[in-house]
């Protein structure tokens, strides 16, 4: 099984929950998400299986879109509503504010991940730290935001959408958001309808994969839908922002030995992209691997190999 699940996330589990039930529910230990989402949130989920998994730090970097909620007034410790509560001031913004508030965090800007996070310290993810009471510094990092729009406002909450950099915490805008409006914020729900390529109308949920509860012990339980592979969006469309070559016989050997793909192993000769990373296919169209442009010879170094 070769190529990407779309799920959508039900809220409450994490994203380690999704890949370790779909892994038993498909019998299929290579899958892998591209993008944690957390507990609280829901929405698109992206599973890389089998070859595909070799692919995840290109799907994983890709822009993301939310939909999220915000209840004004109350802080956590979690930045979201299921943390504990560290100050109330019962106060909301006005629209003006709000608005102008939302304004100020598009473009880009540095953003300081929170505690509770898979951010790693030292080794350490930051939420040992936090789950410990330990102080943690984190370094703020570059993000962006393109969209930022409010969707409904009022009953001291308001909901927005945002198309957002890959590493951005929507937990820390609401906690930044928050702080500019000067009444506190935190996040009431999360719902993420785009990540990269993968939209919200691909997305299944996790019980299309199979049975809710297939014994563990029985490896004839684990029988997944048998439309299974009308879900799996194959390899051959994933990555289509990358420019494509076919390979010919020869270069398709070179391929599957690491050895760099000269022009004329290409059959419709060398790209004409700049891009860094072309898609290497075969002849029937199916994705053999990434390769980047050496110069000034003109060969293609295939860095990841899918054969």
């Amino acid at each position: 099984m070769d190529g990407v699940l779309v799920i959508d996330k039900p809220e409450g589990l994490t994203s380690h929950d999704v890949v370790a039930a779909a892994r038993r529910l498909l019998g299929e230990k290579r899958i892998g998400h591209t993008g944690t989402l957390d507990p609280l949130a829901t929405g698109v989920l992206p599973l890389a299986c089998g070859r595909a998994t070799r692919l995840v730090r290109f799907l994983s970097a890709s822009d993301k879109e939310y939909e999220a909620s915000i209840l004004f007034g109350v802080t956590t410790d979690t930045l979201d509503v299921t943390g504990e509560e560290t100050g109330r001031s019962g106060a909301t913004p006005t629209r003006d504010a709000l608005v102008a508030a939302l304004r100020s965090f598009e473009g880009e800007q540095l953003q300081v991940p929170p505690a509770y996070s898979a951010k790693k310290v030292g080794g350490r993810r930051a939420y040992d730290f936090a789950r410990r009471d330990e102080p943690v510094e984190l370094a703020a990092v570059p993000v962006q935001v393109a969209r930022l729009e409010l969707l409904e406002f009022g009953n001291d909450r308001c909901r927005f959408a945002l198309t957002c950099s890959a590493g951005f915490y929507v937990r820390s805008l609401v906690r930044d958001l928050g702080e500019r409006c000067g009444t506190g914020a935190c996040l009431e729900a999360l719902r993420r309808t785009r990540s990269g390529e993968f939209t919200i109308d691909e997305a299944v949920p996790l019980g299309a994969l199979g049975p809710a509860n297939p014994e563990r012990s029985n490896p004839e339980s684990r029988i997944p839908n048998p439309g299974i592979g009308t879900l799996l969006i194959p390899m051959e469309k994933l990555l289509p922002h990358f420019p494509a070559v076919t390979v010919t016989a020869e270069g398709l050997t070179r391929v599957s030995h690491g050895q760099q793909v000269r022009p004329v192993d290409l059959a419709g000769g060398p790209p004409s992209s700049s891009s860094e990373w072309i898609r290497l296919l075969d002849a029937g169209g199916a994705l053999v691997g990434l390769g980047t442009l050496r110069q000034p010879s003109g060969f293609l170094h295939p860095e990841v190999v899918l054969i």
